[in-house]
C-alpha cells in the first residue's frame, strides 16, 4: 500500500509537470520572465514555471537532478582541486558538495597541518628540506579489483612537485606522501593497475634525474635530460605505496603525459602519450622560434607501451640490470630494449589523454593539435611486436612500431580533442573537444560519429559513471569546463570552472545542471557508484586518524595531567562532553608546548574545534580522535583558550587561558630570530655551475649551441632556416662574420630577402662576440667537412 501511494504521488507530479507545460505554453519554447521581485507566496507550479520562462526541458532536468530527503544520490563524484591543493567530492546528480579533502595546503576546517600528527605527514612531502605549503592536484584515481572500482583508496598526484598522496575512503583522509625521488614534476599520475598492484605516474617535463646543475643547451639535454615512468608498487591491504618494490622506466627527453594500465586482454601492459618529441629547449629570447612552436614541428608524437608485468618478474629473478638513483629502482632504456619492456607508436600530436577500452583490445588516443581521435589494435601491436615488425628506431634506439601497423582507424571528433570515458554499450566513447567546446560521442569499432553536446566553455576533462573500468555504468557524464564566462552572475575578475552533468541514458545527450566550482583549477574527476563506500562516522576513542592507530598520547577521562621535563611542558588532556580538561595553562615565554587531546566523544555530533586565540594555532577534533598541538610559546600574555562545539548551539565558548611568562631572554631570542630570517630573505644565493664535458665537441661547436644556432638550421638538408652544409664554400670568411654580427645589414640583398619570404623568419643578431664568431666559422667549416666524409662512407 506505501508504495502504491508512493507511486501514486509519483504520478500526480507528471501529470502536474504536463499540465504545467500545457496551461504555461512552455513545452519547449521559452517564455519570457516576469519581475523578478513579484509576490510569490500563493504561486501555482504553472506560476512558477511561466514567471522564470522555464521550458520543459527546464523541467525535466531539475526534476533529474533535484535529491530530497528520502531520494540518495546515486554516484560520488572526486575531483583535482588543482592549485588549492585538495580533492572536492560532490554527488551525482544532486551535484551537492560535501567535502573537501585537503592534500597539500592547510586547511582550518579540516584542521590538516595544523595538528602535529597531520603537519608530520605532510613534511614527508616536502623536497629537498624546502618547505611546501602549496601543490597542485590533478589526476586522482580509484583503486581497483579486478579492473573495477573497489571503494578503498584514492590517491592523487601533485603536479607542480612530484607527490603521491594516499587517501583512506573509510573517512576520506590522507595516509600517506610519497615523493618522487628523481622527478621534478609530475602530470601523468595517479593510475592504477586492475588490481592495484601498482600505481603509474609519468613526469611531464624532463629534467636531469641527478638533480644537479647542467647547462641548458641542445647536447646537454640529450644527454642528461630524461622523463620517465614510475610504478609505484602498492599494498592493497594496507593502503600503502611500498617504495622499495616500486621501479621506474628511464624514458627520453620527451614530456611525458597521461598514462592508463591495460586491462583484459592488454593486461600487464602500460601505455604513456607524449609530446614535444622534438626535444625542443625553446628560447625565444634568444632569436629562436617559440617553445610551442618548436614543440609541434613533427607531425606526430609517440605513444610509449610498457610490460609492467615482464619487468616485475624480471627484477624479481635479478635478470635485469636495475641502477638506483636517489633510492629509486631505475630499469634503463638500454635494458627496457634488451629485455623488450619499452616500445613506441606514433599518435596524433600534442595529445591529453590515452585510455584503454573495457575489452583492453583498443587504446584510444586524442590530440590537441589533431581534429582526429585515433583508435589503436592491441591485436596489431601484439603481432608487430612478436614478429618485430618496426618501421625503425628512436635516437635513443627503442623500437617504433609504424602507425599503419598499429592503427585500427580515426575519427574527426573535433578541434582540440582530449580525453575519453566510456559507455556501457558496446563501441560507445565519449570524447572532450576544447576548441570547439563540445563533446563527440562516437563509435570507435565502426568509427562513426553520433551525436555533440555542446558546454560553456573550453572543456577540458570529461568522466562518465565507471567510465575507465571494465564495467562502466553509463547514465550520467560529467564536463570539466575550464571557463564560465556569461554562464554565472559575475562576481569579480576570476571565474570560477563548471562542472556540466549530462544525461547519457537515451540517444542523445543533454545538459541538466551547471555546478561552479570557485577554487583552484579542477582537472579530473573520477565518479563511483556510491554503494562501494563505506565511511566512517567516528572512530575508536584514542586512534591518530594518520596512522588509524592508537595514539600514544591517548588520555581517558579523569586521568588529565601536565608534565614538565627541561624546556618543555606536555599537556594530557581531553575534550569530554564539551568541556576541555586542564581548563587553564601557564608555561613561561620561550618553553616548547604540547598539548595532546584526545576526543572522548563516541557520537556523529561530537566534533570540536580547540583553538589558542592570537596564537595560530587550531584544530578539530573528530569523535574519538587523540591530536597535538606543538608549538614554542614565543610570546607573553594571556591568551583564551576556546572550544567551538561545531554541532551545537553553544558554538565557540571560553574554557580558560594559556598564560605564558614573560622571560627576558626568550623575547631577546624571539626578536633576533626575525631579524635574521629577514636577513636572510634579502640573501642572494650563488652557485658555481659545473664544468661541461667538451672531449666529444667539435671546436667551437659550444659556441654554435649555446648561441642557439641549431634552432633554425641543420647540416644537410633544410630545417627552420637555410642547410648550413658547404656555407663556408658559398660565403667567404669576412661576409660570414658580417653577417652574424650584422645581419640587419644584409637584409636588403636579394638572396637575404628570398630566404626571409621562403622561411618566413629574419636571421636574428644574437650577439655573438667577435671571439666567439671565429669559433662559430671553424665550426661551420668542421661540421661540414665530417658530414661530407660521412655522406662518402654511406655511398660506398
Amino acid at each position: 500500500m506505501k508504495k502504491f501511494k508512493q507511486y501514486t504521488s509519483l504520478f500526480m507530479v507528471v501529470l502536474l509537470v504536463g499540465f504545467g507545460m500545457v496551461f504555461t505554453g512552455c513545452g519547449g519554447k521559452k517564455q519570457k520572465a516576469t519581475e523578478v521581485g513579484a509576490p510569490r507566496g500563493n504561486e501555482s507550479f504553472g506560476d512558477v514555471v511561466s514567471r522564470r520562462g522555464l521550458t520543459a526541458d527546464d523541467v525535466l532536468a531539475a526534476a533529474k537532478t533535484y535529491t530530497p530527503d528520502h531520494l540518495k544520490d546515486e554516484y560520488v563524484a572526486i575531483n583535482s582541486g588543482g592549485q588549492e591543493g585538495n580533492m572536492p567530492t560532490y554527488l551525482v546528480p544532486s551535484m551537492r558538495l560535501v567535502k573537501y579533502t585537503p592534500t597539500n595546503t592547510r586547511q582550518p576546517y579540516d584542521g590538516y597541518g595544523y595538528s602535529a600528527e597531520t603537519y608530520d605527514l605532510m613534511k614527508t612531502g616536502f623536497i629537498d628540506g624546502e618547505e611546501i605549503l602549496w601543490g597542485d592536484t590533478h589526476h586522482p584515481g580509484f583503486s581497483e579489483t579486478n579492473g573495477d572500482y573497489d571503494g578503498k583508496w584514492i590517491v592523487i598526484n601533485d603536479k607542480a612537485n612530484p607527490r603521491i598522496y594516499v587517501v583512506d575512503l573509510k573517512d576520506f583522509e590522507v595516509k600517506q606522501v610519497v615523493i618522487n625521488p628523481i622527478f621534478r614534476s609530475d602530470h601523468g599520475g595517479a593510475f592504477f593497475t586492475p588490481n592495484s598492484e601498482y600505481i603509474l605516474e609519468a613526469t611531464q617535463y624532463p629534467a636531469p634525474y641527478d638533480h644537479k646543475y647542467h647547462p641548458l643547451n641542445d647536447v646537454n639535454f640529450r644527454k642528461y635530460w630524461r622523463g620517465g615512468l614510475t610504478y609505484w608498487a602498492f599494498d592493497d591491504k594496507k593502503g600503502r605505496i611500498d617504495e622499495k618494490k616500486s621501479f621506474t622506466f628511464e624514458l627520453p627527453p620527451y614530456t611525458q603525459d597521461l598514462s592508463d594500465a591495460g586491462k583484459n586482454a592488454t593486461y600487464g601492459w602500460g601505455f604513456t602519450n607524449s609530446f614535444c618529441t622534438e626535444m625542443y629547449i625553446g628560447g625565444d629570447m634568444q632569436g629562436r622560434p617559440p617553445f610551442e612552436a618548436g614543440c609541434s614541428s613533427r607531425d606526430v608524437d609517440y605513444l610509449h607501451v610498457t610490460n609492467w608485468k615482464k619487468a616485475e618478474e624480471l627484477i624479481k629473478a635479478g635478470k635485469i640490470r636495475t641502477k638506483m638513483v636517489n633510492g629509486m629502482r631505475v630499469i634503463p632504456i638500454s635494458e627496457s630494449i634488451k629485455h623488450g619492456l619499452l616500445y613506441l607508436i606514433p599518435e596524433p600530436k600534442s595529445p591529453h589523454g590515452v585510455d584503454v577500452d573495457p575489452t583492453g583490445d583498443y587504446i584510444i588516443v586524442a590530440g590537441k593539435l589533431d581534429s582526429h581521435a585515433w583508435v589503436y589494435s592491441w591485436a596489431k601491436i601484439k603481432k608487430a611486436i612478436e614478429t618485430k615488425d618496426f618501421e625503425g628506431k628512436d635516437s635513443y634506439g627503442i623500437p617504433i612500431i609504424a602507425l599503419k601497423t598499429a592503427l585500427h582507424g580515426s575519427v574527426e571528433v573535433g578541434l582540440g580533442p582530449l580525453h575519453n570515458q566510456f559507455d556501457p554499450k558496446k563501441g560507445i566513447i565519449y570524447t572532450s573537444v576544447y576548441v570547439d567546446s563540445w563533446t563527440t560521442k562516437w563509435n570507435y569499432l565502426t568509427l562513426k560519429v553520433l551525436d555533440h553536446v555542446s558546454s560553456n566553455y573550453n572543456i577540458g576533462h570529461l568522466v562518465s559513471a565507471h567510465g575507465d573500468t571494465k564495467h562502466p555504468q553509463g547514465k550520467y557524464l560529467i564536463e570539466l569546463d575550464k571557463l564560465s564566462i556569461d554562464r554565472f552572475n559575475p562576481v569579480g575578475p576570476l571565474h570560477p570552472q563548471n562542472h556540466q552533468l549530462i544525461d547519457i541514458s537515451g540517444p542523445k545527450m543533454k545538459i541538466i545542471y551547471d555546478l561552479p566550482l570557485p577554487m583552484g583549477e579542477p582537472h579530473y574527476t573520477v565518479m563511483m557508484n556510491v554503494n562501494l563506500l563505506k565511511p566512517i562516522d567516528k572512530y575508536p576513542v584514542g586512534t591518530d586518524i594518520v596512522t588509524l592507530k592508537k595514539a600514544p598520547y591517548a588520555t581517558e577521562a579523569g586521568k588529565e595531567y601536565t608534565k614538565r621535563y627541561g624546556n618543555t611542558v606536555e599537556v594530557f588532556g581531553t575534550i569530554n562532553d564539551g568541556k576541555v580538561t586542564p581548563a587553564n595553562i601557564s608555561v613561561n615565554q620561550g618553553n616548547h608546548v604540547l598539548i595532546h587531546l584526545t576526543n572522548t566523544g563516541q557520537s556523529k555530533l561530537d566534533h570540536y574545534v580547540y583553538e589558542i586565540a592570537s596564537y595560530d594555532k587550531e584544530y578539530r577534533w573528530r569523535p574519538g580522535e587523540t591530536a597535538t598541538l606543538d608549538f614554542v610559546a614565543d610570546k607573553a600574555g594571556m591568551y583564551p583558550l576556546l572550544l567551538d562545539k561545531i554541532h551545537s548551539p553553544e558554538g565557540r565558548q571560553l574554557q580558560g587561558y594559556l598564560a605564558v611568562k614573560y622571560n627576558a631572554k626568550a623575547e631577546n631570542a624571539r626578536l633576533l630570530a626575525f631579524s635574521k630570517r629577514i636577513q636572510k630573505d634579502n640573501e642572494m644565493q650563488k652557485f658555481q655551475p659545473s664544468a661541461i664535458e667538451l672531449k666529444n665537441l667539435l671546436p667551437g661547436e659550444l659556441e654554435f649551441l649555446n648561441y642557439g644556432c641549431t634552432a633554425c638550421h641543420k647540416f644537410g638538408k633544410d630545417f627552420n632556416g637555410p642547410d648550413l652544409l658547404m656555407v663556408d664554400k658559398r660565403r667567404s670568411d669576412a661576409w660570414l662574420k658580417s653577417w652574424i654580427m650584422h645581419p640587419e645589414k644584409h637584409r636588403k640583398e636579394a638572396d637575404i630577402e628570398a630566404m626571409r619570404q621562403k622561411y618566413k623568419l629574419a636571421m636574428p643578431n644574437q650577439n655573438v662576440s667577435e671571439q666567439d664568431i671565429g669559433k662559430i666559422i671553424e665550426y661551420l667549416k668542421a661540421k661540414s667537412a665530417q658530414v661530407l666524409k660521412q655522406q662518402q662512407e654511406n655511398n660506398k
